[in-house]
């Protein structure tokens, strides 16, 4: 049976895993869906995403892109959804848990639904009643822009059944693309979440002028701030320095192609939230996340003072500099 999968969201990620899908050699038909109808107009005419990463050519049956997200979902196997957390709820607004029975719901999403506070596996599973055992999370370290260029990059698909992460992996697989599974989905998506934070706190620091040298401070920290919390939320047998965690923070925290870390930076050197967030023209899912963390920790109690910190700065308009000089004092 030919396995057919529908990507819901058009922006660099989104246009980065359908770019791998098409690559891959396997049998499959892609299903696409974005909004923006001049944008799939743009794609069926030139074969080019003309908003993002508008370099690759997508190689898809131009019937398959669509801005009618139902008829797109109704088509597929796999339903792989890559929109900003913060604008799910929307997009999925005129979707019924019947419309998603059966199906294996994919999370390409690095976010926190805002409005209900919860990852987006626990988002589906209680909004959508999706069994934990039919929804997968796609982790990185992978940036699409260096997907875009094809260099060689790695994504950890997980799943509690992890046949169904090895069956979808094996469609994610190219020559540039190598992929691992795993059983840890809520562990990852945290994961995922919190690197945003701390990836904005990397941009911070550098934005007020703190060298490289207390960037490795920082971040070695910050995997140690995810490891203590992930196990308490979700105490199962995994390794922090896996590439899914460790891998992904680096790359998220040090990497030029990283929105959070551009956010975090213009941050650090003065611009407002709200002005940076125009400039930028993107969505930097640290900032949700950043508040996001901060009420759902007041659940837990972990020790987590680099996500403190850049909450207080977001959201509590505190100094940068004060800020992080007081957080400096914290870390080892």
């Amino acid at each position: 049976m030919v396995p057919k999968i529908a990507m819901i969201g058009g922006g660099s990620w989104a246009t980065a895993i359908v770019k791998m899908l098409a690559d891959n050699l396997s049998e499959k038909e892609i299903f696409w869906w974005m909004r923006n109808e001049t944008a799939i107009e743009h794609i069926k005419k030139f074969k080019h995403n003309p908003h993002y990463l508008s370099s690759v050519e997508l190689k898809l049956n131009q019937d398959n892109i669509s801005s009618d997200i139902s008829s797109i979902i109704k088509s597929a196997d796999f339903v792989i959804l890559n929109v900003p957390a913060a604008f799910l709820k929307e997009t999925l607004s005129a979707i019924t848990p019947e419309d998603l029975r059966g199906k294996k719901i994919v999370s390409a999403i690095k976010g926190i639904v805002p409005e209900d506070n919860l990852i987006i596996g626990e988002f589906l599973n209680e909004k959508y009643n999706i069994p934990y055992h039919d929804i997968l999370v796609v982790s990185g370290p992978c940036h699409a822009e260096e997907v875009a260029f094809e260099k060689l990059s790695y994504l950890t698909i997980a799943c509690t059944d992890v046949d169904k992460a090895s069956a979808f992996a094996s469609i994610l697989n190219t020559r540039y693309i190598k992929t691992n599974v795993s059983d840890d989905i809520f562990g990852t998506e945290y994961a995922a979440v919190l690197k945003n934070i701390y990836a904005v706190a990397s941009g911070i620091c550098h934005g007020i002028g703190y060298g490289d040298n207390f960037q490795a401070v920082l971040i070695s920290n910050a995997i140690r701030e995810i490891e203590r919390f992930v196990d308490l939320v979700h105490p199962i047998d995994r390794d922090i320095k896996e590439s899914a965690y460790l891998g992904d923070l680096l790359v998220t925290a040090y990497s030029q192609f990283s929105r959070n870390r551009t956010f975090g930076n213009m941050v650090g050197k003065g611009y407002t939230v709200k002005s940076a967030q125009l400039e930028m023209n993107m969505v930097a899912e640290g900032y949700y996340a950043a508040k996001c963390m901060h009420i759902k920790n007041q659940e837990y109690n972990v020790d987590m003072p680099i996500c403190k910190a850049v909450y207080s700065i977001i959201y509590e308009k505190r100094s940068p500099q004060i800020e992080m000089k007081l957080l400096a004092e914290k870390l080892n």
